[in-house]
C-alpha cells in the first residue's frame, strides 16, 4: 500500500455511534522533505529522531469531538510500547521523551492534523502506531501504519550531529563516492554507488538489524540499546561479514572467484543487499576491503550516521602483536613468503561520525570502524569503533581495538574523498603525529639465507653477513636506493634507475641483482618473472646511477589489470660478503577505455541513453578473443558484451547499449576488456552517471 496514505483499520470492533479512524495521511512528501530522506524510500515514512512530524486523520461516522473524546498515540517497537496523550499545545515539551500535539487552528470537521516529535536518542528501527479514541465510557483502537526512525545528525543534541551541511550532503546524503586503491607511488581511483535511495536499500539495512545476533537472542535488549550509535556501528561491522552470523559479504583473497563474483568486479552497494535479501540472507560472494567498506558505509549512512571510505597505503597487518612487521627476501632479492605479518599494498576501512560518552573528552568525532574479518574483537569479526584521536594519541587502551588499528596506520598515506570533489584528501596528520616514525612500528627480520629489511638498525643475517635497511647503509658505508621512472601503464616498459654510493676510501667490486615479482596488494609476491645480475666496479667516494628497463611482453602475461610489481635491488660486495638491499612496489596503470553518454552524463530519471564503449588495442600484439563488456546496477539488466576473434595493434572495438535509470542518485557504468591470452581483466574504468528528475 502507497505510504502516502493508509486505511485505518479498525481493532476494538465497530460501533456506528461514535467518531472513527477512515484514513491517514502521512503528509510523506512534507515530511521526507523536512527530514532530509527523499528518495531513501517508496514504502515507508522515513523520519529522523527528535524532529517532529505531522499526520492527518480523517475520520467517519461523525465529527471528532475534543471535548469529550481523547486521542492517545501508542507506538510499538517489537513488544515494547508507550503511550502518547495528543494535547493543544503550541510549544514542545521535553524532548526525551514521545510527545504529540495539535495545533489549535489544524482542527477541521472530519480531519486533524497531528504533530509528533520521537525522542532525541530514540532507537533507529521500524515502528508500528496506534490510534486509540477515548472517552469515559470507551476505546476505539485503530492501526495507524508504521514509520521508520533513523538517527539525526542535523540535530544538536543528537550523538551524530554534524555541524556544516557540506559535510552532511558528502557523509549521508551523497550515494557516490571514490574508493583509493593501488600503491602510494601510483594511486588509483574507482567510482562506488552506495545507493542509498535505490529501491530495496533501506529495508535490506534495516533487515540487516533484525537478524543479528544480538536482536535474535534477545530482541528487546536491541531494540533499547539500538539508539547508540556506538552499539549501532558494532552490530552492523560485524553484519557485513558472514563469519559469525547471517552477514552479507563472504571474503575471499586468492585462488579462483567459481561460485560468486570476483570482488574487482562490484560497482556498488545496491546489487549486493538485494542478492542478501533475496537468497534468504545467505552470503554474497565475494568481497575483500574495499567490498566489505564500502557496503558498510551505505549501511551507516541509511542508518543515518555519517560516513566515509578511507584507504590506508602500506598498512600493517601484525599478526602476532610483536609491533614489529616481518618481510623477508633472499640474497638476490626475491621477496620471501616466509612471514604471517604483511604490509598490505593498501587497506580500506570506514570512518563514523559520532560521540563517544564512554569515553574521555577528546574522543567524539571520525571513529574507525573495519569490517573486514582480520582479528576477533570481544569475540566476533568486527573492528571499532576506534577513535581516530587515540590513535593519534598513542592511547592504546581506548575501546574499541585501538591497538590493532595503530599497528595498521604506520603508513605512508591515508585518504579520503574530498568533499564536493573527485579528489583525495590527505587524512594522515589525524593519525600521525609529525615524529610518529620515531615511535610507530618497525619492519624487520632475520633469516638465515635471506635479506633483511627493517628500520634503522643494524641486524645479523644469520650467514655472520651485516644486511643493512632500505636506503640504508653499512658501517663501511654502501648505500643504494631504486627509482621507479614515472607511472608505468600496461603495454609499456617499466624504466628503473638504482644509485649505488661507495662511502668508503677504497674501491669496490659489486654484484648487482635485480628481481621484479607479480604481487596481490595483501599478500607477498608470486614466483619472480624478470631477474637480472652484473658484476658492478666502483671507486672510492663514487656514486653511479645504474638504468634497468623491463620490456612489456615481460609481464603482459602475468600481470592483470592494475596490478602490482615488487622490485627488489641487492647490493653486494664480492670481497667482504656485506649486501644492501632497496624495494619498490607500485602498480601498472590499465590501458584505457573510453565511455561516452548521449546528452553527458547527467541522464534524466526514466528516459532512455545511448552509451557508446570502445577500447583501442596499443599493446604491442595482436589480441585473439577480445570482450568488451559494459554493466552498471540501476542502468543496465545483466552484462552487455562485444566480441571479436581478433584485435589487431591499433584497432578499436565497441559497444554501444542504452540505459534508463528509475531512481535517483548517481549510479556506476562499468565496462571490461579482457582477451584469451591474459590471466584474467585486462581493463576496467568505472564512470559516475548523475540522474536527474525531468
Amino acid at each position: 500500500m502507497d505510504c502516502m496514505q493508509q486505511t485505518a483499520h479498525n481493532i476494538s470492533g465497530t460501533d456506528n455511534d461514535h467518531c472513527h479512524l477512515r484514513l491517514v495521511d502521512f503528509e510523506v512528501h512534507e515530511n521526507h522533505i523536512s527530514h532530509e530522506t527523499q528518495g531513501l524510500s517508496k514504502k515507508h515514512l522515513v523520519l529522523r529522531r527528535g524532529k517532529p512530524f505531522k499526520l492527518t486523520l480523517r475520520f467517519r461516522g461523525r465529527s471528532w469531538n475534543p471535548h469529550s473524546e481523547g486521542l492517545v498515540l501508542e507506538v510499538w517497537l517489537g513488544s515494547l510500547s508507550e503511550r502518547i496523550p495528543v494535547q493543544f499545545s503550541d510549544t514542545w515539551p521535553n524532548t526525551q521523551h514521545w510527545s504529540a500535539r495539535i495545533h489549535p487552528g489544524s482542527v477541521h470537521s472530519e480531519s486533524v492534523t497531528v504533530t509528533i516529535c520521537s525522542p532525541v536518542q530514540s532507537s533507529v528501527a521500524l515502528y508500528n502506531l496506534l490510534l486509540h479514541i477515548e472517552t469515559r465510557q470507551t476505546i476505539r483502537s485503530f492501526a495507524v501504519g508504521s514509520f521508520v526512525l533513523l538517527c539525526n545528525p542535523w540535530l544538536k543534541d543528537d550523538p551524530v550531529y554534524m555541524p556544516h551541511e557540506a559535510q552532511l550532503q558528502e557523509y549521508i546524503k551523497s550515494d557516490y563516492g571514490l574508493v583509493f586503491m593501488g600503491t602510494n607511488l601510483n594511486v588509483c581511483q574507482r567510482p562506488w554507488s552506495f545507493g542509498q535511495y535505490e529501491p530495496g536499500v533501506l529495508e535490506a539495512c534495516l533487515t540487516l538489524l533484525e537478524v543479528s545476533p544480538q536482536h535474535l537472542s534477545d530482541e528487546n535488549k536491541d531494540n533499547i540499546q539500538r539508539a547508540d550509535p556506538v552499539y549501532l556501528s558494532r552490530v552492523v561491522c560485524a553484519m557485513v561479514n558472514c563469519n559469525d552470523d547471517l552477514g552479507i559479504l563472504h571474503g575471499k583473497w586468492q585462488d579462483d572467484y567459481e561460485g560468486g563474483v570476483n570482488p574487482t568486479e562490484w560497482s556498488g552497494s545496491a546489487d549486493i543487499l538485494r542478492r542478501w535479501v533475496s537468497s534468504n540472507f545467505s552470503p554474497v560472494r565475494y568481497g575483500q576491503c574495499w567490498v566489505f567498506a564500502s557496503v558498510l558505509c551505505t549501511v551507516m549512512r541509511v542508518l543515518g550516521i555519517p560516513s566515509r571510505v578511507v584507504t590506508v597505503f602500506n598498512a600493517g597487518h601484525d599478526t602476532n602483536a610483536s609491533r614489529t612487521i616481518e618481510e623477508f627476501y633472499s640474497s638476490t632479492g626475491e621477496k620471501l613468503n616466509l612471514s604471517k605479518d604483511s604490509l598490505w599494498n593498501f587497506h580500506v576501512w570506514v570512518e563514523c561520525w559520532m560521540s563517544r560518552p564512554d569515553l574521555s573528552p577528546g574522543f567524539d568525532g571520525w571513529q574507525v570502524v573495519d569490517p573486514t574479518p582480520q582479528e576477533k574483537s570481544a569475540g566476533i569479526f568486527c573492528c571499532g569503533p576506534c577513535p581516530v584521536a587515540a590513535v593519534q594519541q598513542r592511547c592504546l587502551s581506548a575501546p574499541y581495538d585501538t591497538s590493532f588499528i595503530f599497528a595498521s596506520v604506520d603508513a605512508d598515506v591515508i585518504c579520503t574523498k574530498r568533499i564536493g570533489s573527485d579528489t583525495p584528501e590527505n587524512l594522515t596528520p589525524a593519525y600521525k603525529r609529525k615524529k610518529r616514525a620515531q615511535l610507530g612500528f618497525g619492519r624487520m627480520t632475520t633469516q638465515a639465507g635471506s635479506l633483511c629489511v627493517m628500520g634503522s638498525t643494524v641486524m645479523q643475517n644469520g650467514l655472520g653477513e651485516e644486511a643493512a635497511s632500505s636506503q640504508g647503509q653499512t658501517s663501511s658505508g654502501l648505500e643504494v636506493s631504486l627509482y621507479i621512472k614515472g607511472k608505468p601503464s600496461f603495454g609499456e616498459s617499466i624504466g628503473m634507475s638504482v644509485k649505488v654510493t661507495n662511502n668508503s676510501s677504497e674501491p669496490r667490486v659489486l654484484v648487482e641483482h635485480v628481481d621484479a615479482q607479480v604481487k596481490e596488494y595483501n599478500s607477498s609476491p608470486q614466483g619472480s618473472f624478470w631477474k637480472m645480475h652484473k658484476e658492478v666496479h666502483i671507486l672510492a667516494h663514487e656514486a653511479l646511477t645504474l638504468q634497468h628497463t623491463i620490456p612489456a611482453s615481460e609481464y603482459e602475461s602475468v600481470l592483470a589489470a592494475d596490478g602490482i610489481v615488487n622490485i627488489a635491488v641487492v647490493i653486494k660486495d664480492v670481497r667482504t660478503k656485506e649486501r644492501v638491499l632497496d624495494s619498490q612496489e607500485f602498480n601498472i596503470s590499465s590501458p584505457q577505455i573510453s565511455i561516452e553518454i548521449e546528452g553527458g552524463d547527467s541522464i534524466q530519471i526514466n528516459k532512455e541513453h545511448t552509451v557508446q564503449v570502445s577500447f583501442t588495442n596499443e599493446l604491442t600484439k595482436t589480441l585473439t578473443g577480445a570482450v568488451l563488456t559494459v554493466e552498471g546496477s540501476g542502468l543496465l539488466k545483466g552484462k552487455h558484451e562485444a566480441r571479436l576473434a581478433h584485435l589487431k595493434q591499433g584497432e578499436k572495438m565497441e559497444n554501444t547499449v542504452s540505459i534508463m535509470a528509475s531512481s535517483p542518485g548517481t549510479k556506476v557504468l562499468m565496462a571490461t576488456f579482457s582477451h584469451s591470452s591474459s590471466p584474467s581483466v585486462v581493463s576496467r574504468i568505472f564512470h559516475k552517471v548523475s540522474i536527474i528528475e525531468a
